[in-house]
């Protein structure tokens, strides 16, 4: 049960977005930047990222949701589970395992982070801009798990949920929905 009264019909993040929207704006502006603008990081790179700091931070809805949208762009789900288990063996390039380890030191501390580990992700051909990105993708992430486990907020169990919102993140990005939420009290999670 949310330490704060929120919708029940909107786990996770979305409620709090919708109880604060002041807040959420400037939060949505800049997810939907870093996540779906320009960037030659994919779509389904930047969700990879947030899928492994959310799981790392055990956060599960976070987790639930960015594993779904990764999903969903990648058009399979056996990614998403491989870099969950193991970075370095996953099925995805040198340089995205660079930058998914780097992303993983950040979730740590930032401190964390090394020469070692940003001379790796260089030599690999990751830009300094794509270096920025993560560690900041990195960083908001955890802001988000804290933010959604900090106030207890619900994480449904079911797995059509996060396929849906997946869905909804790959068509809309972060953006809220124009016609808002109230479609989903139909739907119990």
């Amino acid at each position: 049960m949310p330490y704060i009264q929120v919708e029940d019909h909107l786990p996770g993040i979305t409620g709090l977005l919708e109880y604060r929207k002041d807040t959420a704006g400037p939060i949505r502006r800049l997810t939907q930047f870093l996540l779906r603008g320009p960037n030659t990081l994919t779509e389904a790179e930047r969700e990879l990222i947030a899928t492994v700091v959310s799981n790392g931070n055990q956060c599960r809805f976070c987790t639930a949701a960015h594993t779904a949208a990764a999903d969903v762009l990648l058009g399979e789900c056996d990614t998403t589970a491989s870099v969950k288990q193991d970075i370095i063996n996953a099925p995805v390039s040198n340089k995205m395992k660079a930058l998914l380890t780097i992303a993983d030191m950040v979730r740590k501390s930032g401190k964390d982070v090394t020469e070692a580990a940003i001379a790796r992700a260089k030599a690999e051909g990751a830009t300094d801009t794509e270096i920025h990105d993560t560690v900041l993708i990195a960083a908001l992430f955890c802001l988000y798990n804290r933010y959604v486990d900090g106030l207890a907020t619900v994480a449904p169990t079911d797995q059509s949920f996060y396929n849906g919102l997946g869905q909804r993140l790959k068509d809309h990005g972060y953006n809220r929905l124009p016609q808002g939420y109230d479609h989903l009290k139909n739907n119990p999670h």
